[in-house]
């Protein structure tokens, strides 16, 4: 997937509502360090988007709209939102 879309969107994760220990850990434990990561330790991130809980997805387009999804997608649930971000 990560080579299907390079270039065109940027996957980041966005870690609240723990350490940044956890959060290195996490990124560890699922294989997920080539992806960029962020702790949101204050959670003014997850306030700015309205994230009330994990997971969850925001997209964000080139003209800076943003649209957020609670829960779980999945691989092929992730790359049909991305789909529609680019088509957006």
């Amino acid at each position: 997937m990560r080579e299907q879309f390079d270039g065109q969107v940027e996957i980041i994760g966005i870690a609240g509502r723990d350490s940044v220990g956890a959060m290195e850990a996490f990124v560890s434990d699922t294989g997920v360090g080539a992806l960029r990561h962020v702790a949101d330790e204050s959670g003014d991130i997850w306030r700015r988007y309205e994230i009330t809980s994990q997971p969850a997805w925001v997209f964000i387009n080139d003209d800076g709209a943003a649209s957020h999804l609670l829960g779980g997608l999945g691989e092929s649930g992730l790359i049909d939102e991305i789909e529609v971000l680019l088509a957006s």
